[in-house]
């Protein structure tokens, strides 16, 4: 088993899950480098779980312990990939409302 503390260095493939339910913060399923790392996307790519790279949030990502939620300074970037990846999907947002369940605006 890899060791968790040591430093993340651009010559690693490294990859983080991230799970969210809508009821609470996301937070981080799964994670590893080399050879752990390819497999975690293997497994993403086999269940249609869309995958975006992003090395800074990645490396910011990788200090978060596993099944802990994100820190709240991560939100606004961790929001851009899940909105990413909701639309690839096409699955709607958890605990947002549906299209059908918004109000009109009257006039």
């Amino acid at each position: 088993m890899e060791n968790q503390d040591s430093p993340v260095t651009l010559d690693q493939k490294v990859a983080i899950s991230l799970e969210y339910d809508g009821q609470a913060a996301p937070r981080v399923s799964a994670k590893g480098t080399g050879y752990l790392a390819e497999q975690i996307i293997e497994l993403a790519k086999e269940h249609n779980i869309p995958i975006k790279e992003d090395h800074e949030l990645v490396s910011l990502l990788s200090q978060v312990e596993l099944d802990q939620e994100i820190p709240e300074i991560l939100y606004e970037a961790v929001v851009q990939v899940l909105i990413f990846a909701y639309q690839l999907s096409e699955k709607e947002i958890p605990g947002q409302p549906k299209s059908s369940q918004v109000p009109e605006q009257q006039s």
